[in-house]
């Protein structure tokens, strides 16, 4: 991944650092829940590996694209600080790592294609966690 010389793909590195976050933090809101709340060893322990998979080997080369002090949309609005019960925290969680799954998904698909398909394979092992966890 080399994005110095082209504005564009800097851009792409910081829509990847971004979503790379945010699926890894859903996806551990999801599994302490099911790890310290549920005491559900096995949909903590799949999304323990999902999290796993959710790497990519050149993570440091993201970080010079990181731009959190001109992210148009960090604050938070008023239905992101609402939940109900641990029920709509998970659902919430689930919904976060789907679609930025499906980002990178998309997002590797210019970068490495290979690495795309391990981003669809989250993004569907999460569908079926979620409706496992949820039903």
């Amino acid at each position: 991944m080399d994005a110095k010389s082209n504005p564009l793909q800097s851009k792409l590195f910081r829509l990847v650092d971004a979503n790379l976050n945010r699926l890894k933090e859903g996806i551990r809101v999801i599994e302490d829940i099911n790890r310290y709340l549920y005491d559900n060893q096995s949909i903590a322990s799949k999304l323990k590996s999902l999290r796993h998979l959710a790497k990519i080997d050149n993570y440091l080369e993201l970080l010079p694209h990181r731009d959190i002090q001109n992210d148009v949309l960090k604050k938070s609005v008023k239905t992101e600080m609402e939940r109900e019960d641990i029920t709509s925290l998970l659902l919430a969680n689930y919904k976060r790592a789907q679609e930025a799954a499906r980002v990178l998904e998309e997002s590797f698909k210019l970068i490495d294609p290979a690495k795309s398909e391990d981003f669809k394979t989250i993004r569907y092992e999460l569908y079926a966690l979620e409706q496992e966890n949820l039903v």
